[in-house]
């Protein structure tokens, strides 16, 4: 049902009146992609990749989310954990500790 209408909406954007995905909702969409759809990484990778190079979206922080993208792409870490070890990285953290084993290939040094 809510299909429909977000469709309507997305086609009545364009360049002169773009939308915005915020860096949260990137994440959110990731989730629903995998959770829901149960899309594959490959599928995801090319969906985030087209919401980027899209002229009717402004996407928060860009080069951050293409960066996170490519870690994603290249490696088996969330698109999530790419995110926050790469802002984590921009802030000129040394480095991103977590307690989550599947956060390690981001680049995060596992504690505890």
């Amino acid at each position: 049902m809510q299909s429909p209408i977000a469709t309507k909406l997305i086609d009545g954007l364009s360049a002169d009146t773009p939308g915005f995905i915020g860096t949260v909702v990137m994440v959110e969409l990731v989730w629903v992609l995998q959770a829901c759809y149960h899309s594959k990484r490959g599928e995801i990778a090319q969906i985030l990749e087209k919401l980027l190079r899209s002229k009717e979206l402004i996407v928060e922080e860009t080069e951050l989310a293409w960066k996170a993208l490519n870690h994603f792409s290249s490696t088996r870490a969330d698109f999530a954990d790419c995110l926050i070890g790469l802002a984590a990285q921009r802030q000129g953290c040394d480095e991103t500790v977590t307690f989550d084993k599947g956060a390690v290939p981001a680049g995060m040094r596992l504690i505890g």
